[in-house]
């Protein structure tokens, strides 16, 4: 994808689940050369998610898997869900070899477009592990506020990962759309 270049967005089908665990596991986890700016490899082992999840995602009555295209080919995606009075994003994950070109703001200004007028929201929310200091600041570069509320990273669950390290949680953050 070239700077310059604007993808399709889409919410995704379950025909696009193999890709889509391909990104997330890519962007949050690659290590050396392969690794983006938003790997958590210095602080998780193991996968970021599985099929079941993505497919689960896919699937929510409440929203799904926001997807960037281009050429048909998915580049980034995030999960968007609908809730009672804020949006919630997550899951958000761009092809690491196309990252830092643009593509993750043009996906979340789709997301907060989408959130705000075609469900009618004010509010977009998402957690952070407190450890992503460069991401957390990325957000706060976007209009993202912390909320103050924190909750416990879910050690002894397999499928969110292996800790490397202790004291791990999640802090959410908010923005007015």
């Amino acid at each position: 994808m070239s700077p310059a270049s604007t993808p399709h967005f889409s919410f995704a089908t379950l025909a696009d689940a193999d890709r889509i665990h391909t990104i997330v596991e890519a962007a949050y986890r690659a290590t050396g050369d392969a690794a983006g700016w938003t790997t958590e490899s210095q602080i998780l082992d193991g996968q970021r998610t599985d099929l079941d999840e993505i497919t689960s995602l896919i699937d929510q009555p409440a929203g799904g898997l926001l997807t960037a295209r281009q050429d048909g080919k998915i580049l980034g995606c995030c999960q968007l869900e609908r809730r009672s009075d804020h949006a919630y994003f997550g899951m958000f994950a761009v092809d690491p070899t196309l990252q830092a070109q643009g593509l993750g703001k043009q996906l979340l200004a789709e997301a907060e477009r989408v959130a705000r007028e075609d469900w009618g929201l004010d509010e977009m929310r998402l957690t952070v592990i407190t450890a992503r200091t460069d991401l957390i600041a990325w957000y706060r570069r976007r209009g993202f506020r912390p909320t103050g509320v924190s909750s416990p990273f879910p050690y002894g669950n397999e499928r969110f990962g292996l800790p490397k390290v202790e004291g791990l949680h999640f802090d959410e953050f908010s923005k007015s759309l």
